[in-house]
């Protein structure tokens, strides 16, 4: 069985974005970057050669990166093989996005949880 392997960021929606960003930099030092948010690195417990990031972003909140879910916020769930989890959540009968992207930071997917929830899958590039 597939299954997450961790959290691979955490993002929501703002009515002033750019406020809400200068808050999160100037009272919990996240130290944000012009793209809109930050990534902070680690090493993996099990292969400490390994390095990982999970990334934190505060979208505008006009942003229709979410949709369709409602929800002014989205979790993006590290996973080892994007297409056999994506398979395993279609024959389990989720709502399963029919995208998949792919790009320099690795492949992306997306499902919605029983309460409408839009949940973003993420298989790291090697590296990641």
């Amino acid at each position: 069985m597939e299954k997450v392997t961790g959290i691979g960021g955490v993002f929501f929606k703002a009515k002033d974005a750019d406020a809400l960003r200068a808050w999160y930099r100037d009272r919990l030092g996240v130290p944000v970057e012009a793209w809109g948010g930050w990534a902070w690195s680690w090493r993996n417990a099990d292969d400490a050669s390994r390095m990982g990031i999970t990334v934190w972003s505060c979208f505008k909140n006009d942003s229709k990166y979410f949709d369709p879910s409602p929800q002014p916020f989205m979790v993006n769930y590290r996973v080892a093989n994007l297409d056999r989890m994506l398979a395993q959540l279609r024959a389990a009968g989720c709502t399963v996005d029919d995208r998949v992207t792919e790009e320099e930071n690795g492949r992306f997917g997306w499902v919605m949880d029983p309460e409408g929830n839009r949940i973003e899958l993420w298989e790291p590039a090697p590296g990641m």
